[in-house]
């Protein structure tokens, strides 16, 4: 019995979002699993470059907001785990989720040429949740005051990430990105 080519290329397009969310979710693991080793002196305890971010954007942009919140959910709790830091996962889940919104609203709103503020401005929602979820678990307000350095130290890592991911964004062939395309209607 043999299927039609629509029903083919349908069943192809499905498996080839899921293979490259999976190949991003991984991609993004390994990057924070990597940027968990790396000794790096940071003004604010628990500060980090957001390196993994890269591959939410370029996934929000290439293949969707539900890849992109897959890439998130996996990286997170997946590196909370293999870093032994399970006591980071709230921090990382609402400060992530927030970035992960923005990201979103992001892609919606703007062309890939956007990819740099996009970042930046999903890091400054990142901190933002992060000192939020410190503040509500402490009960310690004076948590807040440390908000304005992670402000511009969010923007600056944004910045950096947001240029690598523009540059990815730019650079990989039309060929590889699987557009978002209305279905074909359905012959009968």
């Amino acid at each position: 019995m043999a299927s039609t080519p629509l029903r083919d290329s349908g069943a192809r397009g499905s498996t080839e979002r899921v293979c490259r969310c999976a190949l991003l979710a991984a991609l993004a693991l390994a990057l924070a699993a990597l940027e968990s080793l790396l000794p790096l002196p940071m003004p604010v305890p628990g500060m980090k470059l957001g390196i993994a971010n890269v591959v939410t954007v370029v996934a929000a942009y290439w293949l969707g907001p539900a890849c992109a919140a897959a890439v998130f959910l996996v990286r997170a709790i997946l590196a909370a785990f293999l870093t032994g830091q399970l006591s980071t996962l709230p921090f990382s889940l609402v400060g992530g989720g927030l970035a992960l919104v923005v990201t979103i609203a992001f892609v919606r709103l703007a062309s890939t040429d956007r990819a740099r503020l996009c970042s930046m401005a999903a890091a400054v929602a990142h901190n933002v949740g992060q000192v939020g979820v410190a503040v509500a678990l402490t009960a310690t307000p004076q948590i807040a005051l440390y908000l304005p350095v992670l402000l511009v130290v969010g923007l600056v890592t944004g910045f950096l990430t947001g240029t690598v991911a523009a540059a990815l964004l730019e650079r990989v062939p039309a060929a590889y990105r699987l557009e978002r395309r209305p279905k074909a209607p359905s012959s009968s």
